[in-house]
């Protein structure tokens, strides 16, 4: 009987190449995605299509409400959308999120009694967020271990984290080899409700170069 996995799904270019390596491995997956209150919902589109087309065994789309507190251009109309690259932590940066959305998929992968979660962080391409860190994937697990039913009775977690050292392109030829459709994806921190991309904000630049750097095609939709 195949491995359990839960796999973080965002509907965005990393998340559905850790989605296509958790399957390529073998595992039973399960999508979780949510809304927590950004701007747009059309990742959340992507992620039900991509949940749909690698038909996972199920996909769960949360609702958290982060708007609620705010604190991040990604959710907070008060702050808006740099068109620039920004030095040091950038307003995108979402408060705590990644720690939010993996404590949901410990509960959930203990419910479901799988020991592996997916996460699709990375700390060379990636905007300067603290908790994409390999330091913060390590606290985690150990977190997850001492706090849980499972990680106490000898049953321990492994969070998945197997973009974390690639470049953007090296992430980009990966899934290509796997047969990765981009075009699904959405990585815009701006998209519109087709889920056109602007070009100018930090995702879409890293986007774009690490097509550019990996001689592939860049597919991404974009405003006009």
């Amino acid at each position: 009987m195949a491995k359990k996995a839960i796999i973080l799904l965002s509907g965005g270019l990393d998340s559905i190449t850790v989605l296509a390596i958790a399957k390529q491995q073998g595992y039973e997956c399960y999508a979780l995605s949510f809304d927590y209150g950004q701007k747009h919902k059309a990742e959340l589109n992507a992620a039900s299509q991509i949940a749909q087309s690698y038909q996972v065994k199920d996909h769960k789309i949360m609702s958290l409400g982060l708007n609620a507190i705010g604190g991040s251009a990604l959710t907070d109309n008060a702050i808006k959308v740099p068109d620039h690259l920004q030095d040091g932590i950038p307003v995108t940066y979402v408060p705590a999120r990644n720690t939010i959305f993996l404590s949901f998929a410990l509960g959930w992968a203990e419910v479901l009694q799988s020991q592996d979660i997916f996460i699709g962080v990375n700390a060379v391409d990636y905007s300067g967020y603290p908790d994409c860190r390999p330091e913060f994937i390590n606290a985690f697990q150990q977190l997850a271990n001492l706090a849980t039913k499972s990680g106490v009775e000898g049953h321990p977690f492994t969070i998945h984290t197997p973009l974390i050292a690639l470049s953007k392109a090296e992430i980009i030829k990966l899934g290509t080899q796997l047969g990765v459709d981009y075009t699904t994806t959405v990585s815009c921190y701006s998209a519109d409700e087709q889920g056109r991309a602007c070009r100018l904000c930090d995702a879409c630049r890293l986007r774009a170069q690490g097509f550019y750097q990996a001689g592939i095609l860049d597919p991404t939709s974009y405003k006009p």
